[in-house]
């Protein structure tokens, strides 16, 4: 069968349709996603090939490289490419590796300048504060999405590490396209937030896609499921996100082509009944 993005569509703002199987461009930029890639031409390549498998979906940040990852969509799509292309603001980066919170305002409207000349775009599809800041009032932070929003930098605002009650906040501001928050078929802290996400349809969109599938408690059950359908336990795992509710929308990440298709292949697996009893029966 012949690898495409089959997975159905969700409307992020209520008007902007993406098939929910996405690419996550995190890994575009370098080790420990600090710096330029080993090879630049193989990175584009990696997302050239998420647009020809049908992946119209993908989210990066600034803090990727910083820069690097947003770069590197921005020269591989053009205009003729049908791609809803997410970003985010709101961490700093360091050569340490380090992620840190900063969400003043002044900071996030210097970002946005840079996320637009990054990506060659005068408005980003989709852009999310990427952490609450402790340092800076919340409702400011997002304040300020807003006004990008108003003045037509961004055309749908997300937000990214928050809880049920900042979601809330925040939609009190600004319309909330997206929540995206570490969620998998072994950590299911947020599911909380998941189901504000279904009552209000805003678009969930789980980070951390595949981080639990070699756990203890995970594999031997995924490998099970994974048996029967002659797939592998990564392809299961991106299957139940994607039956698990209609509002989440994997972004799994690679740099690798190879893994990207058998990534975009998991949209045409069919889980039972009995399989998604099994897996949801995971305590992670």
């Amino acid at each position: 069968m012949a690898v495409h993005n089959e997975s159905d569509t969700f409307d992020l703002g209520g008007d902007l349709a993406v098939h929910r199987l996405g690419f996550g461009a995190m890994r575009l930029a370098g080790p420990d996603i600090i710096g330029p890639p080993d090879d630049e031409t193989d990175a584009s390549a990696v997302a050239r090939r998420a647009v020809e498998l049908g992946v119209d979906f993908v989210d990066t940040a600034d803090s990727y490289g910083p820069g690097v990852s947003e770069r590197i969509l921005g020269e591989t799509y053009g205009e003729d490419d049908d791609v809803v292309v997410a970003s985010k603001a709101g961490l700093l980066r360091h050569r340490d590796g380090d992620w840190r919170p900063h969400g003043d305002p002044e900071y996030l409207h210097n970002q946005v300048l840079c996320s637009l000349d990054r990506l060659r775009t005068d408005t980003i599809d989709l852009y999310q504060y990427h952490r609450p800041d402790p340092d800076t009032p919340f409702e400011e932070s997002v304040r300020a999405f807003a006004a990008m929003k108003d003045a037509g930098q961004v055309a749908h605002v997300g937000l990214s590490n928050v809880s049920v009650e900042q979601l809330e906040t925040a939609r009190e501001i600004v319309d909330i396209a997206t929540v995206q928050n570490r969620y998998n078929v072994g950590n299911r802290d947020d599911e909380d937030v998941l189901q504000a996400c279904q009552e209000y349809d805003v678009g969930f969109i789980p980070w951390g896609p595949l981080y639990t599938v070699g756990n203890d408690d995970v594999a031997p059950v995924l490998s099970e499921v994974a048996e029967a359908h002659d797939a592998t336990r990564r392809q299961v795992a991106l299957a139940w996100l994607l039956h698990r509710s209609d509002v989440t929308l994997p972004i799994p990440g690679t740099s690798s082509v190879e893994h990207l298709e058998s990534n975009v292949a998991a949209s045409q697996l069919e889980l039972t009944g009995d399989d998604m009893a099994k897996l949801d029966a995971i305590d992670g």
